[in-house]
C-alpha cells in the first residue's frame, strides 16, 4: 500500500508521519501516536467516542483519513489540560457526574469543548442538540449536560 508523508500538529506538537493512504485518523492517533484517550467505538461515526478537534471543530476521527489532516491542527482529550491544571470541562465532568464508565467521556469532552468555544453560554436545549452525535450508555445525559453548563459558567468567569 502506498504511503504519504503528512505534517500535522497534535496537541501543540508537530508530527511528520508516513501513513498508508487508507489509514484512518483514529488509527493514526491511537496506534501510531499512542494517544489512547481517543476511543474506537462504532467505527461508523455514530457514537462519537473518537471525536477530536480539527482546527477547533469537532470531527469524528473514525470517518477521516489521516492524509486529510496534513497541514492542520488536532486537539485530542490529552491536549485539554494545561499541565497539571485540568480544563474546566474535565473538572466539571468529575464534580457533577458527567462520567461513569468513562469510555465515551473523551468524545463528549471534545464535542463540548467545540460547543463552548462557539457558544460559552448555551441553553440546555442547545447543549443537548450539540451532543446529538455522541452516545452514552451509562449516565442518561443529565450529569453530562449539567457538567457542560457548569464548565460554561467557569469559562465565562461566573
Amino acid at each position: 500500500m502506498s504511503k504519504t508523508s503528512i505534517n500535522v500538529v497534535i496537541n501543540g506538537q508537530e508530527n511528520i508521519v508516513d501513513v498508508p493512504s487508507r489509514r484512518l485518523l483514529s488509527d493514526l492517533i491511537r496506534d501510531d501516536l499512542h494517544l489512547t484517550g481517543t476511543k474506537r467505538g462504532c467505527e461508523t461515526g455514530v457514537c462519537g467516542a473518537c471525536t477530536v478537534l480539527l482546527d477547533g471543530e469537532a470531527v469524528k476521527s473514525c470517518l477521516m483519513l489521516a492524509v486529510q489532516v496534513s497541514g492542520r491542527e488536532i486537539t485530542t482529550v490529552e491536549g485539554l489540560a494545561d499541565g497539571e491544571n485540568l480544563h474546566p470541562l474535565q473538572e466539571a465532568f468529575m464534580e457533577h457526574g458527567g462520567l461513569q464508565c468513562g469510555y465515551c467521556t473523551p468524545g463528549f469532552l471534545m464535542t463540548a469543548c467545540a460547543l463552548l468555544n462557539d457558544n460559552p453560554d448555551p441553553t440546555e436545549e442547545q447543549i443537548r442538540e450539540g451532543l446529538n452525535g455522541n452516545l452514552c450508555r451509562c449516565t442518561g445525559y443529565v450529569g453530562i449536560v449539567k457538567s457542560i453548563q457548569v464548565a460554561g459558567e467557569k469559562i465565562r468567569g461566573i
